[in-house]
């Protein structure tokens, strides 16, 4: 049988265009894949076989009656689960959720149907998003492709693993503070947080609206292209999406960076930061000198705030946004209760789990009378200024380069206290602190774990980061991911 599952997205569309393949074929393969690695990898709470063939039928349909076909023609893809789809079930991954069938379709799962790519089903994920471990979900718990006793990364694991395990070629994960490029980083594929205001937030279940940004794990830097043509631009229901032109992102893809300026903050390489890490960052940036770019030093001085303020800030606004899980509406409603009061109070106990409630009560907290001005707000300001540097550095810069994750994938069994845990994201979080967009890309293997650097842009600079990680992606030649047969 042929291995569709090893093509990518681009690869796909052109041989089903072309009436090489069939679209039955592709989904065929893909299920077989997931049937046989899924019971090790754990990437999917909900898969809907049926429905996929029946839509690689219809494709095959349009195909041989010549209709015009869409810029995802037939390639696989799943949502992470906290994006809503209609007839299909929608939970985040909490218990409050649970059985919750979405009752409409989120934007960006219409765009990626009217594209005419197949959806396959739902991926773990850390409870509400809030995690960077995948470890949070009320289901399971995702393992890495690469080493099945380490985590993918969070809270989008499950969507990362799924691309490096081959069981979907373009999944699609929600970014509040560095969930789709940790785990991408984790798991050796490429992962893109757009720039704020760049895809349609509606139908994405809330965790920090002012940060929240949905992007796509692809195989290669030419497939996260294609699949920001079609899930990029305004919609009339989410007023935060900026009204701006999507250019044709795949002609970015030169190959070539000769003269493009690329900064390296110095206060990335922290105390801390795996040897291997650094040496596999420091090896990029060499391959980006010998291609020809120019690097740049360059200084932002309040990254070492972003941490604290991020978690000031994104509490509050989940404090806020999950508010309206309350066990009267929708949602898990207790069995056993007295009064309203006792209802809202017991649903949400058995309902959200222990980092959600940890999140909700420090919110509840820094916006509460006494110490909205202590907390809050002086961390909205702290969140100007990490803006600024950002500001000031493109002056003199194309791009930036950086470490995704101080360390490699952690074990599984690896007890991480909370603080520790929200370290993970200290490279990350700055640039949804100041909506700008970044990518995951792939660097090299060490110790068996893969190890990738993130390229950020200026906003609405996707495609200079798309440029420099695909010029960076060919000069690395060749990308192998695990096999499971």
């Amino acid at each position: 049988m042929d291995r569709f599952y090893k093509l990518t997205a681009f690869e796909i569309k052109e041989k089903i265009s072309a009436g090489e393949i069939k679209a039955v074929d592709v989904i065929a393969d893909i299920f077989d894949r997931i049937e046989k690695t899924e019971s090790k990898i754990d990437s999917f709470v909900s898969l809907r076989k049926e429905g996929a063939l029946e839509d690689a039928k219809k494709i095959d349909e349009k195909v041989a009656k010549g209709e015009a076909l869409g810029a995802l023609v037939g390639v696989p893809v799943a949502l992470k689960d906290n994006m809503v789809s209609y007839d299909e079930p929608s939970s985040s991954c909490s218990k409050i959720l649970d059985g919750y069938i979405g009752v409409y379709d989120a934007t960006v799962v219409k765009k990626i149907k009217e594209s005419d790519a197949i959806i396959i089903g739902k991926t773990n994920m850390d409870q509400f998003a809030m995690g960077s471990s995948t470890v949070t979900s009320c289901y399971k718990k995702t393992k890495n492709p690469w080493d099945l006793e380490r985590v993918p990364g969070g809270s989008s694991g499950g969507s990362a693993s799924a691309v490096a395990a081959q069981q979907s070629i373009i999944t699609l994960g929600s970014d509040t503070g560095g969930s789709i490029r940790q785990p991408a980083s984790f798991c050796g594929v490429v992962g893109l947080k757009p720039t704020y205001g760049r895809v349609s937030r509606y139908g994405l279940m809330a965790f920090a609206s002012s940060l929240d940004q949905i992007g796509p794990f692809t195989k290669t830097v030419k497939d996260a292209a294609l699949c920001m043509n079609v899930i990029s631009g305004s919609d009339d229901y989410d007023s935060t999406v900026q009204d701006i032109e999507v250019p044709d992102y795949t002609t970015f893809l030169t190959g070539d960076v000769k003269g493009m300026k690329i900064g390296v903050p110095k206060e990335y390489f922290v105390e801390g930061m795996k040897p291997e890490v650094e040496k596999a960052v420091r090896d990029a940036i060499e391959k980006f000198k010998e291609m020809g770019a120019e690097i740049v030093d360059i200084s932002l001085p309040h990254t070492k705030y972003g941490v604290s303020a991020y978690y000031i800030i994104a509490p509050a606004e989940a404090s806020s946004n999950l508010a309206r899980f309350d066990g009267v509406r929708y949602g898990h409603r207790s069995e056993n209760y007295k009064g309203v009061e006792d209802l809202y109070v017991k649903s949400r106990s058995e309902g959200f789990g222990d980092e959600v409630k940890r999140r909700i009560m420090m919110g509840t907290y820094v916006l509460s009378a006494g110490f909205y001005d202590a907390y809050y707000k002086k961390a909205q300001k702290v969140r100007r200024l990490m803006k600024e540097d950002f500001d000031r550095a493109f002056e003199n810069v194309d791009i930036i380069l950086t470490p995704t994750s101080p360390s490699a994938a952690f074990r599984l069994d690896d007890e991480k206290t909370p603080l520790e845990m929200y370290l993970e994201d200290v490279f990350t979080i700055p640039l949804n602190m100041a909506g700008l967009p970044g990518i995951a890309v792939p660097s090299e293997v060490v110790n068996g774990l893969p190890v990738g650097i993130q390229l950020v842009g200026k906003p609405f600079g996707e495609g200079d980061i798309l440029k420099a990680a695909d010029a960076f992606e060919k000069a690395r030649g060749e990308w192998e991911f695990p096999e499971f047969e």
